[in-house]
């Protein structure tokens, strides 16, 4: 019998654990220190892969596209992340180089929302990035042909295996077309949810006149 998607919607819960507090009128004057505090206290809460995140762009003819991704940094040049120039997002970043990031941590009841234009780090920074990370990460990254069509999983597995090989062999590989990207946000969203739905956004929107950041609540 299969599942009825409606019923176990219908069953779920959210927030069913005691949420911290979140007092906007004594934040950060900027975002960076803010995430960066949100971040750590994530971690400390056993929040799964708290440094994973919804990267949403848009192609040529600005319809939008979402996926994961992995926070790689997030420092005054931007939250930054990687991928290859030749891939979906890669085409659509160049075509666009707009784009939103969006976290979510459950155990905590938070989100932080930015958007903001993308620019790509110079190529050495890029390939430090990448060789700074694991085996498999270069190896995936040496696969390359990221969103092209697969013909059969057979062939991904003898490009994953000489990938492999070559990752262990020459740890310092060039994957040419592998870039780190970094948002610079104009606007970035704290949220903290409230079990009784009074819930608490913060929103850092850049002033160009004061050349600083603007805080602003929004009714949840």
């Amino acid at each position: 019998m299969e599942p009825d998607l409606h019923e176990l919607l219908r069953s779920l819960r959210v927030w069913d654990t005691e949420l911290p507090g979140f007092e906007p009128e004594v934040a950060p004057e900027e975002p960076l220190a803010l995430f960066t505090r949100w971040f750590a206290e994530a971690v400390a809460a056993g929040q799964p892969e708290p440094h994973t995140m919804s990267l949403a762009t848009s192609d040529e003819e600005g319809l939008p596209d979402v996926r994961i991704v992995m926070l790689h940094g997030a420092d005054a040049d931007g939250w930054s992340f990687a991928t290859h120039a030749t891939s979906r997002k890669g085409r659509q970043l160049a075509a666009r180089p707009y784009a939103a990031l969006g976290f979510y941590w459950p155990a905590q009841g938070r989100q932080v929302r930015l958007r903001g234009p993308v620019a790509v780090a110079p190529p050495e920074e890029g390939q430090a990035d990448l060789h700074a990370r694991s085996t498999g990460a270069l190896a995936a990254a040496l696969v390359g042909r990221q969103s092209e069509v697969l013909p059969s999983r057979e062939e991904l597995a003898r490009a994953s295996d000489a990938a492999w090989e070559r990752a262990r062999l020459e740890p310092d590989a060039p994957a040419p077309t592998w870039n780190l990207y970094r948002l610079q946000p104009d606007e970035v969203e704290f949220f903290q949810g409230d079990a009784r739905r009074r819930h608490v956004r913060l929103t850092y929107r850049r002033d160009a006149d004061a050349a600083g950041w603007l805080k602003e609540l929004l009714w949840p």
